[in-house]
């Protein structure tokens, strides 16, 4: 089997539109929740809490750049250009077949999803342009990117809700690993739209302290009352080692396990036994010891039942209790983005030997499973090995893990 590595990273997101900035941000201990007056229009809604990313367009994009992109596919375009970059790839490597795109989001742009659905009401296509559907297609991040970096290899777009973004890297993992690819190009993004809040806030599983935005979300927390929307891109450049090493790319970790599966029980209540085989499943693909693990980047909703039964199945799988915290806790669910954005952070955690804490925890629920969660100001923690989790709509669980070069 060939070996996988990390040699370019993105992100656009709340905590910042680098990974220099966003891992900076996580110690200024304070999260980027805010009151988001757009939400209030909306009869019937009870959370009025989100998580904007603050992008603006870069000046050097044309309209044709971005004639066939909604936000989510700007957002992946901003943050995958930066690791594009970083990575240091050339034309002809983009181009040569043998690098691919695998990136997700929940869904596509949704304002366009109105001009498209106005042709039933009114039977004019007034609305509907050439570029309509491009936007707001399931695939539209990952063919976006490809059209634009002008790649040839394989294409894997990833649909499958909060896992979108883990599971982009995990299969680009997979085809590296082997043989099929040399390079890819993975990640997830999302846009913040009141469509997204509303698919929870109909669930009552939002977090309804709108006038205290700071307090919230609380992962883990027994007094934690439920998620807050973000929006976000996160992108990965995954690369087989030797052929990193033969142009001298830098490494910034190693992808040495990747494990999914599906709960086959419930579309959205969690399923601890399947979750637990997950993490089981990527740590056999690793082919270390649960105890090599020195950090968990958990899931970390703040729903009651997400929460129970991810660190419940965690402890299941490890069998101690490992150093845990959630990002969300800083930027929300980014959805589709959650997945590569979390995994980036954990890595550059590794690498710097700091791990961020979960805010707003003071008191762990007694019902969560016994574990290391990270509070305070952070932990110093000198480890090889880092696992990134997530968790989704249609029991769909993927488990990544890292290992420091």
């Amino acid at each position: 089997m060939r070996r996988v590595v990390i040699t370019g990273r993105g992100c656009v997101s709340a905590l910042g539109h680098t990974p220099e900035s966003a891992f900076a941000r996580l110690k200024t201990f304070e999260n980027c929740i805010e009151s988001v007056p757009e939400l209030a229009d909306f009869k019937g809604f009870n959370t009025r809490l989100g998580s904007k990313a603050g992008f603006t367009r870069p000046a050097h994009w044309t309209r044709k750049t971005t004639r066939t992109m909604g936000d989510v596919a700007m957002y992946a375009l901003a943050a995958t250009e930066h690791a594009v970059a970083e990575a240091g790839l050339d034309a002809a490597t983009l181009q040569s077949g043998r690098c691919g795109v695998a990136y997700g989001s929940c869904s596509g742009a949704i304002p366009p999803h109105l001009d498209f659905l106005s042709l039933l009401a009114t039977h004019e296509l007034k609305n509907v342009t050439s570029g309509t559907y491009i936007k707001l297609m399931p695939q539209t991040t990952a063919c976006n990117l490809s059209v634009h970096f002008q790649t040839h290899g394989r294409l894997v777009p990833t649909g499958t809700a909060c896992t979108s973004g883990s599971l982009a890297v995990g299969n680009a993992y997979e085809l590296i690993k082997f043989g099929l690819q040399d390079v890819m190009i993975a990640g997830g993004a999302e846009e913040f739209s009141p469509t997204q809040v509303a698919i929870f806030d109909v669930l009552y599983a939002t977090s309804l302290r709108n006038d205290a935005p700071k307090t919230t979300p609380a992962p883990y927390d027994a007094n934690r009352d439920g998620l807050v929307i973000g929006e976000g891109a996160g992108t990965l450049i995954l690369e087989e080692y030797e052929h990193a090493k033969a142009r001298g790319a830098k490494m910034f970790a190693e992808v040495v396990g990747f494990f999914e599966n599906t709960d086959g029980t419930h579309v959205t209540n969690p399923n601890a036994a399947t979750m637990s085989a997950c993490l089981k499943g990527a740590l056999v693909d690793a082919g270390i010891s649960a105890s090599a693990i020195g950090y968990v980047n958990g899931h970390g909703t703040a729903t009651k039942a997400g929460d129970i039964a991810e660190t419940n199945a965690t402890r299941a799988a490890l069998g101690f209790a490992a150093p845990i915290s959630s990002t969300k806790s800083y930027i929300g669910h980014t959805l589709g983005a959650c997945g590569a954005i979390e995994a980036m952070l954990a890595v550059d955690a590794m690498n710097a030997g700091w791990f961020h804490p979960t805010l707003n925890l003071s008191e762990p629920d007694p019902a969560c499973g016994e574990l290391d969660y990270i509070t305070g100001e952070g932990r110093l923690i000198d480890t090889e090995y880092v696992m990134s989790n997530n968790f989704a709509f249609g029991g769909v669980n993927t488990s990544l893990i890292f290992k420091r070069i």
